[in-house]
Formats: structure tokens, sequence, C-alpha cells
């Protein structure tokens, strides 16, 4: 069985999957503070599935934070967003979650997806 919550992250300003971009998964907490659930970089498909074992996640706010910077860095090009930071809120722990990144330098945009 898959990951619980997966991503998939295209670089639209080459046309092609984003490799090897590091990403952390966190629980907000109460408080505001974040809890480290998970962390992984994607494959040479841009993917990642399997950020979390089965039965690991729970209802609440989390927040996913691609780390742009190394990425665009390793690719040798200028870019605006060293981060991108995507809250998102999980109301049922039993369904699948796809959190999906069109990302190009200057620019991103997010989806839930399927």
């Amino acid at each position: 069985m898959s990951s619980p919550i997966t991503t998939h992250v295209l670089d639209t300003a080459l046309g092609s999957p984003a490799q090897q971009l590091h990403i952390c998964l966190d629980r907000v907490l109460d408080d505001g503070s974040l809890e480290r659930v998970a962390r992984g970089a994607t494959n040479q498909d841009g993917r990642i599935t399997d950020l979390m074992e089965p039965g690991q996640l729970h209802p609440g706010i989390y927040q996913m934070t691609f780390e742009t910077a190394a990425y665009f860095e390793r690719t040798g090009r200028e870019y605006f967003y060293p981060q991108v930071d995507v809250r998102f809120w999980i109301k049922n722990a039993d369904e699948h979650y796809h959190v999906p990144l069109l990302l190009s330098p200057f620019g991103f945009s997010t989806y839930r997806g399927s």
C-alpha cells in the first residue's frame, strides 16, 4: 500500500519532472509549532510515493515544505522562492491526499490531486 500523502513536482520552466527536490512534511500543532512527520526527495519522475507508512496519518493541519533553493541552485538558475510551504487540512485520515506542485523559478501553483 502506498503513502497516504504523495506529491509530484513538475518544473514548468524546463517542461520536466523536478528530480531530487527535498520535501519536509510537518503537522501543525495547536500552538502553531511544527512537528516533523516525514522527509523525502522526489524521484526521477518528480514523485514521492513513499513519504509515510499507511496508518501514520491523523486528522489536522499539515505543512509540506518544498526546498526549492537547493533544487534551483543545483540546476544553475536564478529563483525568487527559496522554499514553498503548502498547508492543507486532513479531515479524513483514511483518504489519500495527493499534493502536486507546478514549479518555475519565479512562480508556483498547487492543488489537491487524485
